[in-house]
């Protein structure tokens, strides 16, 4: 199964999510830039990193389930002055153990 295609999807997204190679990309970029700049919300990675907010929305989820990030329990103000969930990175100290 693919991150970037639902279980109930056609066989045809599961064929086009098979051939995305900018979402290794973007993981990586999004995960520097929680190591280096502490916990964000969507709209404060993106304008570090410079990706489109919907680009990073995107990404969230694939990478929480990767378990390389995952939730502060914060809520922070997005540009649009609304509440946004608070990520920040997994960092693996051991093999088979992480710490946020």
């Amino acid at each position: 199964m693919s991150f970037l295609a639902r279980n109930t999807d056609p066989s045809t997204s599961h064929a086009a999510a098979a051939r995305v190679t900018f979402a290794d990309q973007h993981h990586t970029i999004i995960y520097n830039c929680l190591l280096e700049h502490g916990p964000k919300g969507k709209d404060g990675i993106a304008r570090i990193t410079r990706l489109e907010k919907v680009q990073v929305s995107r990404r969230m989820i694939e990478m929480k389930r990767k378990g390389i990030i995952v939730l502060t329990g914060q809520i922070v103000m997005s540009d649009s002055q609304r509440g946004e969930r608070e990520w920040i990175a997994v960092i693996s100290t051991k093999k088979g153990e992480a710490n946020a």
